[in-house]
């Protein structure tokens, strides 16, 4: 992968002040409660910056960054999961997905979103509107991943997720994403929270719990104001007790390489690698959709590869 500079010496200076990302994994309400509360300043900058996102699609995708690195939180070593949205909104798709380790990745399928009139708030439903997620995972104790899918019924990522956990595998959640802005446009904090009933959960705790989710002020200003995880779960959470179990890593990461795309060139079939390299065009340019990283071939590069590989029959 490729990472872009941020490109604003202020920014950097404030994510040198604040906590470092990371998901804090805990219990409450007497273990009847299992959550995770995400700091995400660094992941959804660094998204911005490779993506080459404005204000609204930072907003959109950080809330999918977030909301699919918290659902990672209970995956065995080398498992995934990918959050996959199908909607009628201008936004027409996304697709996210985290591995076990905290690796984070993915994108819009329109990554400059029209808007034809002043926004006068954040409400992001308009831009989504109606549609279908699909929750995938890939386990290792399974051979071939299970999805999940249920249609979206508020058009947006923390109350649809929530609901797709209700839908979908009967269990009472709730989510909270925010992203922060300062006047300037600069994401200056990020942050989410998930919570779940576990089986035979207290239901007076879930009730608690979920109203203390919705009273929560702003995460994101919360992380911009350089409050840790813990103390948000102290501060807000008190009374239920909450207990940091594990923590884990929250980075905007992928695996791609220009190696990885000589590799996909090669395997092509061989008179198209043939026409590419007597047409072209040149320079090649070959980007990830998954974390805007581009690779370029020139047209000796090309030809290298098509003279390397043994013919195909």
């Amino acid at each position: 992968m490729q990472r872009q500079a941020l490109d604003n010496p202020d920014l950097e200076e404030h994510l040198k002040r604040i906590s470092d990302d990371g998901i804090d994994v805990f219990v409450a309400g007497e273990q009847s409660v299992r959550g995770a509360l995400l700091h995400g300043t660094e992941l959804v900058n660094a998204m911005r910056a490779n993506h080459q996102l404005g204000i609204l699609e930072t907003l959109i995708l950080g809330h999918s960054y977030m909301a699919v690195g918290l659902m990672s939180t209970d995956l065995k070593e080398h498992g995934r999961v990918s959050i996959s949205i199908d909607c009628s909104g201008p936004v027409d798709g996304i697709q996210v997905e985290a591995t076990a380790r905290g690796e984070i990745r993915g994108y819009l399928r329109n990554n400059v979103i029209p808007v034809d009139h002043e926004l006068e708030s954040f409400d992001i439903s308009p831009f989504i509107g109606t549609g279908i997620i699909s929750v995938t995972r890939y386990l290792e104790s399974r051979k071939q991943p299970f999805t999940g899918q249920v249609l979206m019924e508020h058009g947006t990522i923390a109350k649809d997720m929530a609901n797709y956990y209700l839908q979908s595998e009967q269990t009472p959640s709730a989510f909270n994403l925010s992203v922060q802005f300062d006047s300037s446009g600069a994401v200056v904090g990020a942050g989410g929270l998930f919570a779940q009933g576990l089986p035979e959960a207290n239901k007076t705790n879930l009730g608690r719990m979920e109203d203390r989710i919705r009273a929560l002020p702003s995460l994101g200003q919360a992380f911009a104001d350089r409050r840790t995880g813990a103390e948000i779960l102290r501060t807000h959470f008190h009374d239920l007790k909450p207990e940091i179990i594990g923590t884990r890593k929250a980075e905007f990461f992928c695996h791609c390489s220009k190696e990885r795309f000589a590799r996909f060139m090669a395997a092509l079939p061989e008179h198209e690698l043939e026409d590419m390299k007597v047409n072209g065009p040149f320079p090649l340019r070959t980007t990830c959709h998954n974390c805007g990283s581009t690779y370029v071939f020139d047209r000796d590069e090309v030809a290298e590869l098509a003279e390397r590989m043994p013919t195909r029959r």
